[in-house]
């Protein structure tokens, strides 16, 4: 088996942490079955590697992995260690039947002040000597080993630069900034990771990459910085699932590059047609329920009821889509009627329930829906079969029912 392919300058690879870090959501917990099968769709859309769990943490853990080794190899499978050495033996105990160049041990551990002193009691130079014996005890196990430093974002600047130098120098094929906090903004990530890449000596001996928390909402804004000052690898999650806000989620930033190819030329490997997908799928197995206006894959994506927009929409769908529903597997795009609806998105409604009115009578229809109830909305085929009854009389309805209680109607796109 030849080794496997590398990140380069030309390339962004995905490393994606959903079945680790996403799971460590409140309320994510996984079945083995469960993250099996995430695995396989990972696989699908074509993860360059994956997080697939800490084995320190139990059994579970453990054959998750190794069911995942055997049902699903990944190109590249990972498991999350401390610096403690049983933690590296249970890792590779997990990946004992995977193939050497598959497999690889992620170590971590805090480089911060408040982590130092608080969380650890060690000085700097202890903190050094336990990345260094870490690595070099990984390496007996596993031909590729990575290091992140925990609390990165909050590290100083000198001694992050020296803990990268000695991870690089013990082994480590992969280092990582992290903002375990999700604190940064776009423009201090571009300063930190252009600090790195700048002022790490030995850096073009490994691959960095970025490990990012999204507590202030700017996850993918700060992976796209990041990727923008030459970051090769991204961490993130389907959904942005992950520790109290989430992780940087994978399919907002392949959406953004793919859209934005001027400014991310960068190749990419993932299937974006399988986003929506593999979302669906994430979001059952997690039990963490999906934004409703969660971008790229939340349900009202490609949904609106403005009355200006759904007039643009049926004249030419592109004058307020953001993207082709197509590209990430999405759902049909849909007008969903209702108070702020215009007479165009009305008449279309009116017109698929076979009703056709003249422009003086659909104007008397619109008046009277937009004051009707919340509650007569659920079923706009029936509010408006029974508008047109009160006003034109029961003849002009005929036979029309509501066959739904769906309040959405779907427009195929013109030359589709």
């Amino acid at each position: 088996m030849q080794e496997m392919s590398k990140p380069s300058k030309g390339a962004v690879f995905f490393s994606d942490t959903t079945l680790r870090d996403g799971e460590q959501m409140a309320g994510a917990s996984m079945s083995v079955d469960q993250k099996v099968e995430i695995a396989k769709a990972l696989k699908d859309i074509g993860i360059h590697s994956a997080d697939l769990g800490f084995p320190a943490a139990g059994q579970n853990e453990i054959k998750a992995i190794q069911r995942i080794v055997k049902e699903a190899p990944l190109p590249l499978m990972v498991a999350l260690c401390r610096t403690r050495r049983e933690d590296i033996d249970l890792a590779a105990e997990a990946f004992a039947d995977a193939h050497p160049l598959r497999c690889s041990a992620a170590i971590f551990l805090g480089t911060s002040p408040i982590h130092r002193e608080a969380k650890l009691g060690m000085s700097r130079s202890q903190i050094l000597d336990e990345i260094r014996r870490a690595i070099t005890y990984a390496r007996n196990h596993f031909k590729f080993v990575s290091f992140s430093p925990e609390d990165a974002s909050r590290t100083e600047p000198d001694f992050l630069r020296e803990v990268y130098g000695e991870a690089i120098d013990a082994g480590a094929r992969t280092v990582a900034y992290t903002d375990t906090l999700g604190i940064l903004t776009p423009e201090k990530t571009r300063t930190a990771v252009r600090h790195i890449l700048d002022h790490v000596a030995n850096i073009d001996r490994a691959y960095f990459a970025v490990h990012l928390h999204n507590d202030l909402g700017l996850a993918t804004a700060n992976t796209l910085a990041a990727i923008d000052e030459g970051v090769q690898i991204v961490q993130c999650t389907i959904n942005g699932i992950g520790e109290r806000a989430g992780n940087t989620s994978l399919e907002e930033v392949v959406t953004a590059m793919l859209l934005n190819r001027d400014q991310y030329p960068q190749k990419i490997s993932i299937k974006p047609h399988l986003l929506t997908a593999i979302s669906r799928l994430v979001e059952r197995h997690s039990a963490i329920a999906l934004a409703v206006n969660k971008p790229v894959v939340g349900r009202n994506i490609f949904t609106t009821e403005a009355g200006i927009h759904q007039d643009g929409i049926l004249k030419d769908p592109q004058t307020y889509l953001p993207f082709d529903p197509d590209l990430v597997g999405g759902p049909p795009l849909t007008l969903t009627l209702g108070k702020h609806s215009g007479r165009a998105a009305f008449r279309k409604c009116l017109e698929t329930m076979g009703l056709e009115l003249s422009e003086p009578q659909l104007v008397q229809v619109v008046a009277v829906a937009k004051e009707a109830d919340k509650e007569d909305w659920a079923s706009p085929e029936r509010l408006l079969s029974t508008i047109v009854a009160q006003l034109f009389g029961a003849d002009s309805v005929g036979a029309v029912e509501s066959t739904s209680a769906k309040s959405e109607v779907s427009f195929t796109k013109p030359n589709a």
